[in-house]
C-alpha cells in the first residue's frame, strides 16, 4: 500500500473540499498540548459525520467516546437549531481537555459531556436520538450498538468507527478483545432485525480501517 500517497490524498481533500475551520485545528492542537493519544477522527470522517447528521435533521446526537472533542465539534456544528450533543467519556482528564476545547470552539452550550464508563451512563439516558456516533473501546462495540438501538428513533443513523482494524477482523483465532468485539459487532450487524447496515473500508492518515453505518427501521 502506498501510505504516503493515501496521506497526501487525505491532505488534498481536506484542504480543497473540507476547508477545516480554525476551531478544528485549535482542537487538534489542544489534544497535542495535553499529550493525549492522537487518535481523533480524520477531517474527511469529521466531514462525513456532519453530512450524515445534517441529512437526518439531527436535533439530538449521542456520541460515545469524546476524547479531546474533535469529532464533537463537527457534530455540534451539524445540529439543527435548538439541538444538543450528549457525549460520553470514560476519562476525567480527556473530558476536561474536551470541555476546554469545546469552549474555545464556541460550542460549549451545544454539548453535554457525561464522565464515566459508557455502559454505566447509557441506562440513565433518555431517547430518542437522531444520530449516534460510536468511537470508544472496541471490545464493547456490540453492547454500544444494542444501547444505540434502544435509544435511537426510527430513521436514525448510527456510525461506528474502526471496524476493519487493518484487516485484523479476518483472524478467527484472535484473542484480542478489540478484534473479538469487532467480529461480534459484525455478526450483530448481519443478523439483528430492524436495521439495515453496511461497512465501508477507508485508507488515509488513520491507516487502513473503516466504519459501520446503520439505519434504524
Amino acid at each position: 500500500m502506498d501510505v504516503a500517497k493515501f496521506n497526501a490524498v487525505d491532505d488534498y481533500l481536506t484542504q480543497v473540499v473540507l476547508k477545516p475551520l480554525p476551531e478544528h485545528e485549535a482542537v487538534l492542537q489542544g489534544i497535542v498540548d495535553a499529550e493525549m493519544p492522537q487518535i481523533s477522527v480524520s477531517a474527511p470522517l469529521g466531514g462525513l459525520l456532519k453530512v450524515l447528521a445534517r441529512s437526518t435533521g439531527a436535533k439530538r446526537i449521542l456520541e460515545i467516546g469524546t476524547l479531546g472533542g474533535y469529532s464533537t465539534v463537527w457534530l455540534a456544528q451539524s445540529l439543527a437549531p435548538g439541538g444538543k450533543v450528549v457525549s460520553l467519556e470514560f476519562s476525567p482528564k480527556h473530558a476536561e481537555v474536551a470541555a476546554r476545547n469545546l469552549a474555545q470552539a464556541g460550542v460549549s452550550d451545544l454539548v453535554e459531556i457525561k464522565v464515566g464508563a459508557a455502559l454505566d451512563t447509557l441506562p440513565s439516558l433518555e431517547g430518542p436520538f437522531d444520530f449516534i456516533f460510536v468511537d470508544a473501546d472496541k471490545s464493547n462495540n456490540p453492547r454500544y450498538l444494542e444501547w444505540g438501538l434502544k435509544l435511537a428513533r426510527p430513521g436514525a443513523l448510527i456510525l461506528i468507527d474502526n471496524v476493519v482494524r487493518g484487516g485484523a477482523v479476518l483472524d478467527e483465532t484472535s484473542d484480542n478483545p478489540d478484534i473479538l468485539g469487532t467480529r461480534e459487532l459484525h455478526h450483530l450487524l448481519g443478523s439483528l432485525p430492524g436495521i439495515t447496515s453496511t461497512v465501508i473500508q477507508m485508507v488515509g492518515h488513520k491507516g487502513w480501517d473503516g466504519f459501520a453505518l446503520v439505519t434504524v427501521h
